[in-house]
């Protein structure tokens, strides 16, 4: 890729424009744009869709090396900020069309469970699909690459530090297919 268009790249989406929400999850009405510094109360949505194929494998993404935050580690399916008048499930959808490509539907689908951080809400889906990745449109200015991987190459990347660090991926396998974290 040229590098003014790595430049470029580099503001990560500064011009996207989020819904506010306050401590229980109620939008506020107040719109924000990304790499502005949230008040205190102040929270926004953030959405993950893992995608697991019928050989019990996870569909993993390696992040661009230029990325602000975990350049070239490999990352869950998809993930990604809510934009103004997304709602979670459109958030997820909207996400994966743009990095990969792939048009999915969750609509009456709720998030598996749900991580409160700092200054938002973290919603988790998982989903079964069997997916080839070659037909994937991946995303330029996000994903690297992305492959299949079993639970034990999935922690092994970790334990290399070549995957972000999410305190759940030795449980991933076993709460696909339930709702909450309690296995």
């Amino acid at each position: 890729m040229p590098e003014e268009n790595k430049t470029a790249l580099h503001r990560e989406n500064d011009d996207e424009i989020w819904d506010l929400y306050d401590q229980n999850r109620m939008i506020t009405g107040r719109k924000h744009r990304r790499g502005d510094p949230l008040k205190k109360g102040e929270y926004h949505l953030v959405v993950h869709l893992c995608i697991f194929n019928s050989k019990n494998q996870l569909l993993i993404q390696r992040r661009q090396p230029w990325k602000k935050k975990w350049p070239g580690l490999w990352d869950l399916t998809v993930g990604g900020s809510a934009v103004s008048g997304d709602s979670s499930q459109s958030a997820a959808m909207r996400e994966t069309s743009e990095e990969l490509g792939l048009e999915i539907d969750l609509r009456g689908i709720r998030p598996h469970f749900t991580i409160n951080f700092d200054s938002g809400f973290d919603d988790y889906y998982f989903i079964t699909k069997d997916i080839d990745i070659s037909q994937l449109k991946l995303q330029e200015s996000e994903v690297a690459e992305v492959k299949w991987v079993d639970k034990e190459e999935l922690l092994e990347l970790a334990a290399e530090g070549e995957m972000i660090q999410y305190f759940f991926l030795d449980k991933i396998f076993d709460i696909k297919n339930q709702y909450g974290i309690f296995a």
